[in-house]
Parts: C-alpha cells; structure tokens; sequence
C-alpha cells in the first residue's frame, strides 16, 4: 500500500463516527470504498482467524471438515434405526450433521435466500426502519452481535423475524413477496424441525409418552435470523460472527455456496463445506440442557471473506418463552445426577442484557458442577 494510500484510509477510519457504525456494516460498505477495516471492527490478535477462506492457497485442506450427513428419506424409510444411530454418533461427536433429502422443496429454500438478498439490498432507510434494540420485538434489524453491549464489532447486519401468524403482518412489507415467501419457510422449517427432534428424543431413549417434550415443542417459539456478511477488505482482522453457541434445541441453517462457517472440533477450527440445498443442523444449549449434557452445543464462528457477500439464514426452535427447560427426568439417575440448573427466558434476556455474550458462558453459568 502506498503511503498516500494509506493516509487516505487512515483519514477516512477516523472520520466515521460511532454512530455510524450502529447503522451496520453493509451501510458502511455500500457508503464508501472501505480499503480496510474500521478500528471497531478489529478484533485482539488472539480472537482474529488465521485463514483468508477465498485464497486456496492459502486454506489447509485438512482445516476443511465433512459433518455427518443425515438422510431424511432414509430416517422416515426402513433403515430408521441405522439412521438413529448416525444420528446419535453425530450429536455426540460432533454437534453438527448435514440433512439431505428433506422435505423442503428447492424452490422454497432458494426463494428464501433470494428474498433475504433483496431485503439486504433495500436502501438503508428501507432497511432501517425495522432497527431496535428490543429483544422481545417480532421484527429486528441490526449489525454485530449486540451493538449495545459489543465492545469490537463483527462484521454482520442481521434481521430477526419471530415466527407466530399474529407477527406476520409486523414482517417487512418490501421487498413485495417477502413474508408471503418467509412466511411459508417458516411453517416448513417448523415442521422439518419437528420430526428431527422426534428422532433425536427416539436416539436418546425417549419415548413421547414418557416426556410431553414434543407436543411442548410443536406450541413452541421460532426465531429465523437471516445474516449477511458484505465483502471484507482484511477478513484476517474480523470476524463475521464471534465463537458462540446457539440458545435453543436446534438451529436449521441454510446457506448459499460461500463458506464461512466454522466449527470448533477436537480442540482446532475447521470450515464446514455447504451442500448445496442442504440444512446445517447443530445442537443448541436448551438441548444439552435436557440431554442432562449427552448432547453439546459447539462454539461456531463465520468468517467473511474480501470478495463476495454471503446470505445465511437460521431457524432456530425452542420450548415457549414462557416456559422452563430442564433436563429429561429419564436421563437422571444416581450415576448421571442433574448437570444444569432450570432455566427460562427470562433468565437468558437478564444475563446477556447485562455483559458481552461470550463462547458458552449462559450455559457455563447454568452449570450445577
């Protein structure tokens, strides 16, 4: 970089004021040619990644992870108890599977992501008007992690839609087709998630009539957060999403065909490789919590990249916010004694409304040993 280029990229850092940085990263970006990344969005050296995911040269192959695929016609066909055992093997080993041959047709899961990509195009003061730091608003647009307590910010703007019918009319109006297009995603992914989750209580030793888990969960909330990450100039400096685990039982993730997320196994960070059409599906703190620690959350981040924009979008399901999650009375007993506390809502609002929301550290939190 040439020292007049450099003094221009210094002088346009120290112009943005912070409250610019609240309007979103993709504001930042569509507002001016950013050749580096703002001093906000710098992380320690510690937190930063080491791999630039878009130069192969660069990326060890090995850093590169395959998750268990899940095929969905084969749970609901006669191989159903091979299947479970995958299933299991994949939710204790890993925390993450890829579903395959799911019920969702292609055209709703492409239609969703092209319609996120046209809400993340809207002009800023379209987008904005959907921007609060309400956590308990039906609709949520806003950048970072939480850009009320992030002290370094990630390189994300995201919008947050809860998922009932009487929320839907409280859903972007623009673009023309979005909650008629997100609407039915929603239902869909509902239902997808429902029968997952039967599964996995069947490869736990569950049976529906010894635990109402299930009919809880078909009364229970859904959250679809859809995230975009804009071109990063220094994608070694940042992070798309820090390390993290998701709050609920499950999380369906859908992503279209540029990499960025990553998981945390065996101790090292590995790029998890799309499938096209594909959910990510990974275990989250409320299902570790009733598996009484059987099945873990893993910390995943997302790195972002410096010469495309990514679309994802998360389903993420859980019991009804008014209600309490505990761990299955049938996987207590004398040698697996109770390993968390009783948690709600509430108590997860109060805790990460008060600190910067860190790896695990709500679960940690609700640990009893």
């Amino acid at each position: 970089m040439s020292p007049a280029m450099a003094m221009n990229d210094q002088r346009s850092d120290n112009d943005i004021p912070e409250s610019q940085y609240e309007k979103g990263v993709k504001h930042l970006y569509e507002n001016g040619d950013l050749h580096r990344v703002p001093k906000k969005y710098i992380l320690p050296a510690s937190d930063r990644p080491t791999t630039n995911i878009m130069e192969d040269s660069n990326v060890d192959e090995k850093q590169k992870l395959q998750l268990p695929i899940i095929d969905f016609a084969d749970l609901l066909g006669p191989n159903r108890s091979q299947v479970l055992q995958s299933l299991a093997n994949a939710c204790e080993q890993y925390g993450f599977f890829q579903l395959v041959n799911h019920s969702i047709s292609d055209d709703v899961v492409s239609s969703m992501i092209d319609v996120c990509g046209r809400f993340f195009n809207l002009s800023f003061e379209e987008r904005a008007k959907y921007m609060t730091t309400d956590m308990k608003a039906p609709v949520r647009y806003g950048t970072s992690f939480s850009q009320t307590k992030d002290s370094v910010f990630c390189w994300r703007d995201f919008l947050k839609l809860l998922c009932h019918q009487d929320f839907f009319p409280h859903w972007p109006a623009s673009p023309v087709d979005f909650r008629k297009v997100a609407a039915t995603y929603a239902e869909e992914t509902k239902h997808l998630f429902l029968v997952i989750m039967e599964a996995i209580l069947e490869s736990l030793g569950i049976r529906e009539e010894e635990d109402n888990i299930l009919k809880e969960l078909d009364n229970g909330s859904q959250m679809v957060v859809t995230n975009f990450y804009p071109p990063c100039p220094q994608p070694d400096l940042t992070l798309g999403m820090p390390p993290h685990s998701d709050y609920g039982f499950l999380t369906l993730l859908l992503q279209d065909e540029v990499e960025g997320l990553q998981i945390q196994f065996q101790d090292k960070w590995v790029t998890v490789q799309p499938i096209p059409n594909a959910f990510v599906v990974n275990i989250g703190d409320h299902l570790e919590i009733f598996s009484n620690g059987k099945y873990k959350s893993v910390l995943h981040r997302v790195l972002v990249n410096e010469f495309k924009s990514r679309v994802s979008v998360a389903s993420l399901h859980s019991l009804p916010f008014n209600c309490t999650v505990r761990a299955s009375q049938k996987l207590v007993d004398e040698a697996n004694p109770k390993r968390y506390m009783d948690t709600d809502f509430d108590s997860f609002l109060a805790y990460i409304s008060t600190r910067e929301t860190k790896k695990k550290d709500f679960l940690d939190s609700r640990k009893l040993t």
